[in-house]
């Protein structure tokens, strides 16, 4: 062990019973936290339970309204027919015959029509398919109604037993005009009851879910389970019409039944065009069986976790104080090194002074932008600059001032690499370089010139210079890279920079290689 790791060993020891008592405490903030998502994760398992079951019954709810629509739709076209050939044709023998030959038509392809017939003004039999044991129905509601109301569109009334075959159906009517307005019989399309259980009985509700229709009055049609007796009773004050009432006319609540009070997920849907309400439902109990049976077994096997954690929990404390002992010399260890690491590249990257890219760096930059420039066929710009009249800089003000000039020059030539490719650079001595990727000859002369303003401005003295202060020669090349070598774009630079300093200094050169 080495010497410096003693204190720090020892400090460990100190603390050892505080860093146990947060360990027990962050085990039982674990527990309580697997107990929290455990509980959490039962509850978002119910509500999606729930939300599955209610985009069934809600689809359920559609299907059923789309069915009675269609039937309903049916007796309305057939209604429409037969009223349009009385009033048109009459009831001579020939019409007659027609219009009952017609009916067998229907009767015979519409399997939820039980009857279709035509009564007289005094309710006697005219036309029906199938044959009636009895003349007259004017006393059937649906007939009074017609008789005292002149609207012309289908009347939906309530469950009846049929006189002509005894099975339970829905009368479905409309007025019959004389040629002078007055009243002058019914159509009748009645719609067999049994063909509606038949159709519910295929959709899966569970045990104790239910299908109902009803007038939009309250009065019941059908309900499954099916009971006789229920058929024409009023269900006007029960849950799912008084929350239609305020709801509206389409939608989905947990409520529970008046008739057998078992609490059911519902969905409900009024007809478009018809005086009806479907509505289907689920047992809650029988929705969240499954999720019960799901909360025993998660639950036990939670507690088993819990339990199991509190028994290791003494053991592992000794491990975790260990873990983190060596975790915490790891990361210092780490950070440590990193920071080396970093020491090492920017001793190795940068120019000690000026802290510029150095000449290593610059050399691999201009290599892989080169390269880069090759492969993607885009331009490339290289400006080489050099200090004017550097040497008698020196041998008037001394080195010190040197270096120090150099380093306010570096941070001129750094101010100008504004885009995060450019890189500038200490090339040499008071020679200075300045990479730019995808610029041409426009924008590099751009570049140079403010790299010399930028010099210029800081209006360092110097008594041997073109105009008493320090200032730059600049050589600025730029192209599209082809097959020439790298070194190749370096040397016209420099002869670019000889040209601007036999050209008088402090000025920019600049041409396409």
């Amino acid at each position: 062990m080495l010497p410096s790791s003693a204190p720090r060993l020892k400090k460990l020891d100190h603390v050892r019973r505080p860093l146990v008592a947060r360990s027990i405490a962050l085990l039982t903030a674990f527990c309580a936290l697997l107990v929290g998502i455990h509980g959490w994760s039962l509850w978002t398992a119910r509500q999606g339970q729930l939300a599955e079951t209610m985009a069934s019954t809600s689809n359920m709810a559609r299907a059923l309204a789309a069915q009675a629509e269609t039937s309903f739709k049916i007796a309305d076209a057939i209604l429409g027919e037969a009223v349009e050939r009385v009033e048109h044709d009459g009831m001579e023998d020939a019409a007659r015959q027609r219009l009952h030959e017609r009916f067998i038509y229907f009767d015979a392809h519409s399997s939820e029509v039980q009857g279709l017939f035509v009564f007289g003004a005094d309710g006697s039999r005219l036309v029906t398919v199938p044959v009636s044991i009895r003349d007259n129905n004017a006393d059937r509601d649906y007939f009074r109604y017609h008789q005292t109301h002149a609207d012309r569109g289908s009347h939906v009334g309530k469950p009846v037993r049929s006189r002509s075959t005894g099975a339970m159906v829905i009368p479905v009517s409309r007025r019959i005009d004389r040629p002078d307005g007055s009243f002058g019989g019914v159509a009748l399309v009645t719609l067999d009851l049994g063909y509606f259980g038949r159709f519910y009985e295929r959709f899966d509700v569970g045990r104790e879910g239910t299908i109902l229709l009803a007038l939009d009055d309250g009065t019941l049609i059908y309900r499954r389970p099916f009971k006789e007796s229920l058929v024409g009773t009023s269900i006007a004050q029960g849950p799912v019409f008084q929350t239609m009432k305020s709801a509206g006319p389409v939608g989905t609540a947990m409520l529970r039944a008046r008739i057998d009070g078992i609490e059911r997920l519902y969905s409900y849907r009024h007809l478009e065009g018809y005086p009806l309400v479907v509505a289907s439902a689920q047992s809650k109990e029988e929705i969240l069986a499954d999720w019960w049976v799901a909360v025993v077994k998660m639950s036990c096997v939670v507690a088993f976790a819990v339990a199991m954690l509190g028994w290791g929990g003494a053991r592992m404390v000794r491990q975790i104080r260990v873990r983190e002992k060596l975790e915490e010399e790891l990361r210092r260890a780490g950070s440590t090194l990193e920071q080396q690491n970093q020491a090492l590249k920017t001793l190795a990257e940068s120019d000690g002074l000026t802290g510029l890219a150095n000449r290593r760096l610059f050399d691999e930059a201009l290599a892989g932008e080169l390269a880069r420039a090759r492969r993607s066929g885009t331009s490339f710009a290289l400006i080489l600059c050099d200090v004017d009249f550097f040497k008698k800089y020196n041998d008037r003000y001394g080195h010190v001032a040197g270096d120090e000039c150099l380093r306010q020059v570096g941070e001129a030539i750094a101010s100008a690499a504004r885009r995060p490719g450019d890189l500038a650079a200490r090339y040499g001595g008071e020679e200075f370089a300045m990479i730019l990727p995808d610029t041409g000859l426009e924008g590099a002369q751009t570049v140079a010139e403010a790299i010399r303003a930028a010099v210029a401005g800081l209006a360092i003295e110097h008594a041997d210079g073109s105009a008493g202060k320090v200032s730059l020669s600049l050589g600025a090349v730029a192209g599209t890279p082809g097959a020439e070598p790298d070194a190749a774009w370096v040397e016209a630079a420099d002869r670019l920079l000889y040209e601007a300093k036999s050209g008088g200094r402090d000025r920019t050169v600049a041409r396409c290689l």
